[in-house]
């Protein structure tokens, strides 16, 4: 199934979410260092409730340190970006897909958002900026696991 991959995330309510998400999908969360609040953060532990200690977290210290990773285990990375001009949902996911969030003050710099594999973007009216992320993150991973069968192992 596709992970979530978090790029120095700003807002901790956001993260609780995405970990939430993650554990009721049975799904990894990847989450970049360094993060804009510290991961005990009480704001974190209230948007993610119980969750988040059922929730698949890996910690990596740096963007190198990810990258390595991500290079070592083949996976492509797919970044969401409002600067993309593929649609999420024209776009054909495999289940070892890597799904990029960049910071909700910034995205991602431009050299990583070059790296990526992808570059997907979720249409909106004219004249609106940006979905909150976690929404992003639930709406992209609903449609890569509704085309790689992720639903069908995870509903009982």
């Amino acid at each position: 199934m596709p992970d979530i991959v978090l790029y120095q995330p700003d807002i901790p309510q956001n993260t609780g979410t995405i970990l939430r998400l993650a554990a009721c999908m049975d799904v990894t969360v990847h989450l970049i260092e360094p993060a804009g609040f510290p991961l005990s953060d009480h704001a974190l532990k209230r948007a993610g409730m119980d969750y988040i200690e059922r929730a698949k977290l890996t910690r990596h210290i740096s963007w190198q340190a990810f990258r390595d990773w991500q290079l070592g285990t083949g996976r492509r990375l797919l970044l969401l970006s409002t600067k993309a001009s593929h649609t999420y949902t024209e776009f054909t996911y495999q289940p070892d897909d890597l799904l990029l969030m960049g910071r909700e003050s910034s995205g991602v710099p431009d050299e990583i958002h070059d790296l990526a594999d992808a570059r997907l973007l979720i249409p909106m009216k004219n004249g609106m900026r940006s979905l909150n992320m976690a929404v992003t993150t639930g709406m992209v991973l609903g449609e890569a696991m509704r085309q790689t069968g992720g639903f069908d192992s995870t509903c009982a």
